[in-house]
């Protein structure tokens, strides 16, 4: 089966009346595509470092819907046009034409599974809970991760370079604290490489049922890893909820920007003695990071890890 999509051209400022129309007249999940650079607001929950360099923006926007049954294709259009010319009175909209294409019928939400396989971290062997394990990999420590829409499959060189480091400076029974939790996989293969008990923290509503969901797949009690929405950086509640000198590890893999901001919160978590793990730098905001690690007198750099273009620095609390 095809979808049909129906394109809009208009102008930048009009995309906003013309989301709330056609959330009014029944159209659900639209498609924007314009120039507008993304505000610090925008930016601030994302997995990303480097936003692409967009063209100048021209004040053009284009607002795509789909139909699956296009029965009432008429009467929707018919509710957009006249949508549109009320809307024409209060903002330009620009060269307001509407294209109408075909698109094939994909599982959105699941169609990046096929690009996720089980792969190994050294002596690991992460694999997405619908795959089997590979034939001669049936001995390696097992990680089974769906991070359903939060971040986090393991592939990515930052997760890797974090695993490796809680590999290294893990001890049996260490309590861990994971910033920015995700799908839960770092919290996991602490668990797996001995630690006693985690606690995670994200700021996506999505992560909290992610790691749930990967505990079970792993079999992991909820007396083991605890997670919880919110923010370590700002949020007395959470900080609280954290708790105060109790971690052996505290691992983030997040961003360089927010690493730097995360860095002064982080010793009052950890025990003397305890290891702060980071990723998610890429290698041009390296020294950024470390010179904010090296402004906190609680903290020392122990090393330097590198994979590709993304640096994992890993500090001791003194």
């Amino acid at each position: 089966m095809k979808w049909r999509k129906y394109t809009l051209t208009t102008t930048t400022e009009a995309v906003d009346l013309i989301s709330s129309m056609y959330d009014e007249i029944g159209i659900e999940g639209i498609e924007i595509e314009d120039n507008v650079p993304l505000t610090e607001s925008e930016t601030k929950g994302m997995f990303i470092d480097i936003l692409p360099e967009l063209p100048p923006d021209e004040g053009v926007a284009k607002v795509s819907f789909y139909l699956e049954d296009i029965s009432r294709e008429e009467e929707i259009l018919k509710a957009v046009d006249e949508g549109l010319d009320e809307l024409s009175m209060f903002v330009d909209l620009g060269k307001r034409t509407m294209e109408i294409s075909e698109t094939e019928d994909k599982d959105w939400i699941n169609n990046w599974k096929q690009y996720f396989k089980p792969f190994t971290v050294d002596d690991i062997l992460i694999k997405p809970t619908w795959e089997t394990i590979p034939e001669g990999q049936e001995n390696k420590l097992l990680i089974q991760i769906d991070p359903g829409t939060a971040f986090g499959t393991g592939q990515h060189e930052t997760t890797q370079l974090c695993i490796r480091q809680l590999r290294k400076y893990m001890t049996a029974g260490a309590k861990v604290l994971d910033v920015g939790t995700g799908s839960g996989i770092l919290g996991i293969t602490a668990l797996k490489l001995g630690a006693g008990e985690v606690c995670g923290t994200d700021l996506d509503e999505n992560a909290i049922t992610a790691v749930g969901e990967n505990m079970e797949a792993n079999g992991i009690g909820e007396a083991q890893f605890h997670v919880v929405r919110g923010n370590l950086i700002d949020d007395r509640v959470i900080k609280d909820w954290a708790g105060y000198e109790r971690y052996d590890i505290v691992v983030a893999n997040i961003l360089a920007d927010v690493i730097i901001r995360l860095t002064p919160e982080v010793p009052p978590h950890l025990k003397h003695g305890g290891i702060f793990i980071t990723s998610g730098i890429i290698d041009m905001k390296e020294d950024a990071v470390k010179k904010a690690i090296e402004a906190n007198a609680e903290l020392e750099i122990l090393e330097t890890t590198r994979q590709g273009e993304w640096v994992s620095v890993t500090a001791r609390r003194k």
